[in-house]
């Protein structure tokens, strides 16, 4: 029996202004045979013209880049969400501004990450980012996910303080784009346990139940960032 064929390298184009960094992640990268660069850049305006002139199916950006310098790679994400759905956006990012995070879900979350820029030293995470949103998937950064529970914990009469630990580590899991097998997996549970906790969890911060995974990352990360007082 002859063997299946190689599946296609993830077509990647990477804008990052800073030279050294971009050149790192341009090496890091292509040393893997399930990726393949095609194209880098330092700017916005280079990285929507290398878009179309390349189409590729996942762009690597980094938030801040000129001309402005403040949320160009999120502009970037928003924009191709309308030009070309099909291409997915990992956006890095110096430091934990949910904000941000949850500017780029603004549109949906399929097909998004957001990660901090120290995690670029770890490839494989990376990579796994790539694949995710090069399927239509999503990625949370844990500490943007982990900044956010402790913050919305903090004020007075959070409904996260119900939470019992599993339950936060199944709402941390469910934020990064986990879906219920996924959430198994990593915190070694069945699929019936993922989804008691997950009923319990949307039953005790007041969401109404929500089956698609993109959705429900929205859903946590705005339940999460919601400044109301008394919510």
């Amino acid at each position: 029996m002859a063997d299946a064929p190689a599946a296609e390298p993830i077509r990647v184009v990477i804008a990052e202004d800073d030279y050294l960094l971009r050149e790192g992640i341009v090496r890091l990268l292509d040393g893997h045979e399930e990726v393949e660069v095609v194209g880098a850049c330092r700017d916005l305006d280079a990285l929507l013209a290398l878009v179309e002139r390349e189409r590729p199916q996942v762009v690597l950006t980094d938030i801040r880049m000129p001309p402005t310098g403040t949320d160009e790679g999120v502009r970037a994400a928003q924009l191709l969400r309308t030009q070309h759905p099909e291409i997915g956006v990992v956006v890095l990012s110096h430091y934990v501004e949910p904000a941000y995070a949850l500017a780029l879900l603004e549109e949906g979350s399929s097909g998004r990450a957001y990660l901090l820029k120290e995690r670029v030293a770890d490839v494989e995470q990376l990579l796994r980012a790539i694949r995710d949103v090069a399927a239509g998937g999503s990625v949370i950064d844990p500490r943007v996910v982990d900044a956010l529970v402790e913050a919305r914990s903090r004020r007075a009469g959070s409904p996260l303080e119900r939470l019992t630990p599993r339950e936060r580590e199944v709402l941390d899991a469910m934020a990064q784009g986990a879906n219920n097998a996924g959430v198994a997996s990593a915190l070694g549970l069945s699929e019936r346990a993922v989804e008691k906790h997950i009923n319990s969890v949307f039953s005790k911060l007041g969401l109404s139940e929500e089956h698609d995974v993109h959705r429900r990352v929205k859903a946590v990360l705005l339940y999460l960032s919601d400044d109301s007082p008394g919510t």
